[in-house]
């Protein structure tokens, strides 16, 4: 039965509250979204984290069980996506960086022109295909060690355009520096234009990455975190207009049927697959480290209460 207690989630790290009520909202008018545009799998993303069950320990509460829908655009399972994406990525910087602790960190962003309606999915594909070539050409292969590379899409309401961008996290070999080897912002665009097949001049940005910071985190995590997050925004499909949600959600839709968020190459890749992340794709629940049943005093379970708009304890 219900308690009355609503949920309060505080992250130990931070202090702040977790968003689960803030997400599970959006995830309801994602949901009614679907369900207008008449996607199967409306009710399946209604019923996401719909029971939450924590275990409480020694360091606080922690997510223990529940059922996520999984579908690319749930503002539940982004906002998880990217928590996850987030933490393992820096579990892999950490080990390159003891690896190659002389190594040099580039963060590379790649443009293009807005896609219109319809064009989105093809050039995601062909997009995610240029970057490929791009690390294969030998000005960029001969010095890279390895890279992780995501996705992202913004949008203009305005006119209904899509704006598709690439972050590369780049591990490159000391080398790179030496005049022979280097790359100007120049050269990186040439070389993004003769890979994307452009007729025109991309906007780029390349800048170097401190991996050590006096002041505050080190930059690395700072560059870890953006290539991590969210791919799309749910504010971006998700206003008080929903006639224009619904052509924009309509087009992220089809657009990301498909399609990978984050990639990884080189000693990047290697160390992921020896961490099996690879193998937890799916898995949700431990965005962090792993659950250990032996230090759990107890559970709580939460549900999502309408009448209320919040999750309530129940017992």
């Amino acid at each position: 039965m219900y308690t009355g207690e609503r949920l309060r989630d505080t992250s130990k790290y931070s202090g702040k509250v977790r968003p689960w009520r803030e997400k599970k909202l959006a995830n309801l008018t994602y949901a009614q979204y679907l369900e207008v545009l008449k996607f199967k799998k409306a009710n399946r993303v209604k019923d996401c984290g719909e029971v939450l069950q924590f275990a409480i320990g020694k360091d606080g509460m922690k997510l223990y069980q529940t059922w996520f829908c999984h579908s690319r655009l749930c503002p539940l399972c982004s906002w998880r996506r990217s928590l996850k994406n987030s933490y393992e990525l820096q579990q892999i910087l950490d080990i390159a960086h003891v690896k190659n602790p002389n190594a040099i960190y580039l963060f590379l962003t790649l443009t293009e022109e807005n896609s219109e309606i319809g064009e989105l999915k093809i050039n995601l594909k062909n997009m995610n295909s240029s970057v490929r070539r791009l690390i294969q050409y030998k000005k960029v292969a001969k010095n890279m060690i390895g890279y992780v590379r995501s996705s992202e899409i913004t949008v203009n309401r305005d006119n209904y355009t899509f704006h598709q961008h690439m972050h590369l996290l780049l591990l490159m070999k000391t080398s790179y520096f030496n005049s022979k080897n280097y790359l100007t912002k120049d050269d990186w665009i040439k070389l993004w234009r003769r890979a994307r097949k452009l007729d025109y001049d991309p906007i780029i940005d390349i800048r170097k990455i401190r991996t050590k910071s006096k002041h505050g985190q080190s930059a690395l995590v700072d560059s870890a975190k953006e290539v991590a997050k969210y791919q799309v925004k749910n504010s971006d499909y998700i206003t008080n207009d929903q006639e224009s949600d619904l052509v924009i959600l309509n087009e992220l839709e089809k657009g990301l049927q498909g399609s990978r968020q984050l990639s990884f190459g080189g000693l990047l890749k290697d160390i992921r697959h020896s961490l099996l992340f690879d193998e937890n794709e799916d898995d949700l629940i431990n965005v962090s480290a792993t659950n250990d049943d032996s230090e759990i005093v107890k559970k709580v379970m939460y549900k999502w209460n309408c009448s209320v708009s919040d999750y309530v304890s129940w017992e």
